[in-house]
């Protein structure tokens, strides 16, 4: 297997076990200071996120407003909200140290991990998601599967919001501390004391307004580099040329031919665990079941306008990569020292408490201050930030509606008027943000704790798309067969991940290959995981009564009228534009293999 760049050996293992919570160790490397315009623009964005939360409380007075936006938002506004939800710490700083490492391989995340998800999402789901007028993914399952379905999605979702709220809002305090020298603890109040603010007052319209809002400011902030980056580097083949000369390999700009043996590129995985495992279960689980992104889809005006938002989301998803991977790259070609020899960044690990090295995760800050003087400087910074912090909004604005709707309004207080649910909503979105602060502080104390994050994310979203699809295209599927097909892929993952954590030579059964990586385990654990709820549930249905047909109408296909969209002409229909994404798919792929 190749090594990543500066001798260090690759993995994503490394970023996940290394990455954004070791920084903490870090010694204090400031990198820069703000002219005093720079600092202007970052106060006028706090002022501007909060002012948009007191903007939208006024329409923020019933449940449906409160949660939902009112389901009253357009397409474009909706499919610019889905995918900015994502376009957290993770995405802008995690994914670009990743490129860093592995080249064009970490685009898999952006691409195939989740474009035809997404465009899935439009063609198949989306009909029964908003027509059953659900308020939520678990409360999709408790429509289709019962009580016991939604509790189980509902405890495991809440927890890792809370997790990643948590995660977001010590990555952006990190970001301030390296790059500005700012406290740690005072840069998460503020942030999660301005996030906690705006959703508490606006609910889902304001968040979606300022993930509008954030979403512009990431690209005006964060397409410099890259533009800046390719003119000084002398364009895309040069780009290559140079980084081929400095990593001693050509294989950083292709993402599927080195994929036929787990030795043979740097991330240690095989094209079936990024086809199947990545490709279909991670991508389809979250994409079109994580209530976090699923929710801002919900809040559109009409069936029309909820179908084309992820196709929107799927176009603009696509140019990501532009700002988060090729940055990256550019790192490994125009990066240097102050004495002119190119620099080589190192995982956390080894940057922690060592003078003059930084770490993979400093990429996008060390290429922001590279380029960028008084006044564009603060406009990248706050770039940065926006995307904290919608990560940090997207978070605990979904816990908030989980929380309320699908266990205290389920399980606790199930007569309380709509008033009182807006307020435990409000309630909630504070108390959410606090545990957060709590989970920042958590990710100081654990240099490993990423690991667990995303193992998390794992145990829940891989079983939970199996017995979602299954109810969505089986009436056969029961409500004991959901329940426990999706407890037993929950403990499935759980358990294969216990499994390796005590015995790591265990990985060799779950990838099914000696030399496959930890990032080869998480993908492969996912399939399995899906593969054990959709055996589970078949076989538990096979042998239950099923569900009597009048029920599951609003719920699965075949028993459901599927309502006209109200497209007329070509250009109004979403399926002729989810065709011209995924063409556009294609020739990327093929572009870079």
């Amino acid at each position: 297997m190749r090594e990543a760049p500066g001798n260090v050996a690759g993995g994503l293992e490394d970023y996940f076990m290394h990455g954004l919570p070791a920084m903490l160790l870090s010694v204090d490397r400031q990198l820069t200071h703000l002219a005093p315009v720079d600092i202007l623009i970052l106060v006028l964005y706090f002022a501007l996120v909060v002012f948009i939360g007191f903007y939208a409380k006024g329409q923020a007075n019933t449940s449906e407003e409160f949660f939902l936006a009112g389901r009253e938002m357009t397409a474009w506004i909706a499919g610019l909200s889905f995918v900015s939800a994502n376009l957290g710490s993770l995405e802008l700083m995690g994914w670009a140290g990743a490129a860093y490492q592995y080249g064009m391989l970490a685009a898999h995340c952006y691409w195939f991990g989740a474009i035809p998800a997404m465009l899935f999402l439009c063609i198949v789901m989306m009909h029964l998601y908003y027509i059953s007028k659900t308020h939520s993914v678990p409360g999709y399952l408790q429509l289709r599967f019962g009580e016991g379905a939604r509790a189980l999605s509902a405890v495991s979702f809440a927890l890792m919001t809370i997790l990643m709220s948590g995660v977001n809002m010590y990555a952006m305090a990190l970001v301030m501390k390296t790059v500005l020298g700012w406290n740690i603890t005072f840069s998460i109040w503020v942030g999660a004391g301005t996030v906690a603010l705006y959703v508490m007052l606006g609910g889902l319209r304001s968040a979606i307004i300022n993930e509008v809002l954030q979403f512009v400011l990431i690209w005006a902030g964060a397409a410099m580099i890259p533009i800046l980056g390719l003119i000084e580097a002398g364009g895309w083949k040069n780009l290559k040329a140079q980084i081929a000369v400095n990593v001693g390999t050509t294989d950083y700009g292709h993402m599927w031919s080195t994929l036929g043996h787990f030795r043979d590129n740097p991330m240690g995985v095989h094209w079936t665990g990024i086809v199947f495992g990545l490709g279909f279960v991670v991508s389809f689980g979250y994409w079109t079941t994580d209530f976090l992104v699923v929710q801002r889809v919900l809040s559109a005006n009409n069936l029309r306008a909820a179908k084309m938002a992820p196709v929107i989301g799927a176009a603009f998803k696509m140019a990501v990569p532009f700002i988060v991977i090729v940055p990256g790259l550019l790192a490994l070609a125009v990066l240097k020292n102050p004495d002119g020899s190119i620099m080589h960044l190192v995982p956390e690990s080894v940057a922690a408490g060592t003078q003059g090295l930084h770490s993979y995760n400093e990429v996008l800050p060390l290429m922001l201050i590279r380029y960028c003087g008084p006044g564009l400087l603060g406009l990248g910074i706050t770039a940065l930030v926006a995307g904290f912090m919608s990560g940090m909004a997207g978070n605990v604005s979904a816990f908030s509606t989980v929380w309320t709707y699908d266990l205290y309004g389920a399980f606790i207080n199930k007569k309380a008027s709509d008033k009182h649910y807006v307020a435990m909503g409000r309630w909630s979105t504070v108390i959410g943000m606090l545990v957060s602060i709590g989970t920042a502080y958590l990710v100081m104390n654990a240099a490993s704790i990423m690991d667990y994050v995303q193992a998390l994310f794992s145990f829940f979203i891989a079983p939970l798309f199996g017995t979602v699809i299954l109810g969505m295209l089986w009436k056969r599927a029961t409500k004991a067969g959901g329940f426990w097909g999706l407890l037993a892929g929950t403990v499935g993952s759980i358990s294969m991940f216990t499994w390796v954590l005590r015995d790591p030579t265990a990985l060799r059964y779950i990838a099914m290959s000696p030399d496959a990586r930890p990032m080869a385990e998480n993908l492969y654990r996912a399939l399995w995981s899906w593969s054990i709820c959709v055996v589970v549930t078949v076989i538990v249905s096979l042998m239950t009564k099923a569900t009597p047909l009048s029920e599951l109408s609003g719920l699965v296909y075949g028993v459901t009228p599927i309502p006209d969209d109200g497209a007329k002409s070509l250009w109004q229909k979403p399926m002729f534009w989810a065709i011209v994404v995924i063409v556009v798919f294609f020739i990327l792929n093929l572009m870079f293999w």
